[in-house]
């Protein structure tokens, strides 16, 4: 049954600010849907690297530990081991051109300020589209709120340029109106949860990522991994 009422109508009778606002809304849900799926999708895959990490510490060999990481290129435990093993192998050499830096930070110095910068850039990298679902869940409502502002505004207008107040010319254009005030919240809403639990998801991963650097500088530094409970 066709009515005169609704979200089409409220298209093709609205003007260019309220067409704007709806695309605005719109754009921001589909990049949110967007970034929700890959990024807890990356989440779901990245989980499935933590069993590597004990085939990694009964490696007889750090060489042979490092074979036991799958994907490399999207593997964060073994980027930090890779980069901890390059920055080993920078501090030791003896080149003209490390000397100078070599006289500045002694060997645990150095290899715990190369491990604390790769975990650092992974951890900037699992950030990625929070700062949009934040923005988002922040300023959608208040665009839905001012499409529902500006519709009033011109549904007003036009009751009063009709000469009629009824009941049903008012509800019809108001109720219009106030759905630009439900598209901003079905906006944001997914955007403040998904934000939520990709942070806490990113500090769970983050934490592991630490400690795995601090076995893997005490393993450089000692020669040894710092055992559980010690």
């Amino acid at each position: 049954m066709n009515t005169p009422f609704g979200f089409a109508n409220l298209w093709l009778e609205g003007d260019a600010i309220t067409r704007f606002v709806a695309l605005a809304l719109l754009a921001c849900s589909i990049i949110t849907w967007v970034i929700l799926l890959t990024r807890f999708w990356d989440l779901r895959n990245l989980r499935k690297f933590q069993p590597e990490l004990e085939q990694f510490w009964r490696a007889t060999s750090f060489d042979q530990g490092m074979q036991c990481f799958s994907k490399h290129g999207s593997n964060p435990f073994y980027q930090v081991a890779k980069s901890a093993s390059k920055a080993s192998e920078h501090h030791q050499s003896q080149s003209t051109n490390h000397r100078e830096l070599l006289q500045t930070l002694n060997y645990s110095e150095w290899m715990a300020r190369s491990v604390k910068n790769s975990i650092d850039s992974i951890a900037a990298g699992l950030q990625k589209g929070l700062t949009f679902l934040g923005s988002t869940g922040a300023t959608a409502p208040f665009i839905g709120l001012f499409g529902t502002v500006w519709g009033i505004y011109h549904a007003l207008i036009s009751i009063s340029s009709s000469g009629s107040a009824q009941i049903d010319q008012v509800a019809g254009p108001i109720g219009e109106a106030l759905i630009m005030t439900a598209l901003g919240l079905a906006v944001a809403i997914p955007a403040v949860l998904g934000f939520n639990a990709l942070n806490r998801a990113n500090k769970l991963l983050v934490a592991d990522l630490n400690r795995f650097g601090n076995d893997l500088l005490a393993y450089f530094v000692t020669g040894a991994r710092v055992k559980s409970g010690e």
